[in-house]
């Protein structure tokens, strides 16, 4: 079983190396040995701040997609701006974490869409001025892997990537599920839970809150 923790994600990152892979923004059409490193943030920016700088430290460049709709964190507070400025000062891309219809595309952001999500018969519809990033041909069944809800589809890629079996590979990685503890996606979300607790407390302190 391989293990859904920052140990094992520097060994996937190690085995792209391997496997004669360079890591690729979403800006050109998949050429043989690209690896499509993407980041849906869905719930953590304290977490997306922790992988970024674990990707910074080991040369790596991957895409981050935000969004602005999000009930879980706020991409206009202070918080949200110094993670955006974070990722980019660490070397990635930055693209739109989108709800279908709606775009809402802006000066934070690169013109790169993945929905949140997606449903079949629209998940793939071309953009106009936007890469979606599940379109083709940056979407295929063949090299498309994803670590949803904590689990891969067809099993682990590290050995298929340390071996070279893929032509390109569009990798999604979901940066709460490597950086909170857990072995299953309810032990992972109540680790995040109980590490946004403290967060929290240590914000209503900054805001003057009597907390005694």
């Amino acid at each position: 079983m391989c293990a859904f923790d920052l140990e094992h994600y520097g060994e996937l990152l190690k085995a792209a190396g391997a496997g004669g892979y360079r890591f690729a923004f979403f800006d050109h059409e998949p050429q043989e040995g690209d690896l499509f490193l993407r980041h849906d943030v869905d719930l953590s920016l304290e977490a997306t701040r922790e992988l970024s700088a674990f990707e910074r430290d080991r040369g790596v460049g991957a895409t981050y997609f935000l969004m602005v709709s999000s009930v879980f964190y706020n991409l206009a507070s202070s918080e949200g701006r110094a993670t955006i400025a974070q990722l980019r000062a660490d070397g990635h891309r930055v693209g739109l974490h989108a709800d279908f219809p709606v775009l809402g595309l802006d000066e934070r952001f690169d013109a790169v869409v993945a929905w949140h999500n997606p449903e079949p018969e629209w998940m793939g519809i071309p953009l106009e001025g936007a890469v979606n990033v599940m379109s083709s041909p940056w979407f295929s069944p063949e090299t498309y892997r994803s670590d949803s809800n904590q689990r891969w589809r067809k099993g682990c890629p590290h050995d298929e990537i340390a071996a070279g079996a893929f032509p390109w590979l569009h990798l999604l990685i979901h940066p709460e599920i490597w950086v909170y503890p857990g072995d299953s996606m309810r032990e992972t979300m109540h680790s995040m839970l109980a590490r946004d607790r403290e967060r929290r407390l240590e914000q209503l302190a900054a805001d003057k809150i009597d907390l005694s």
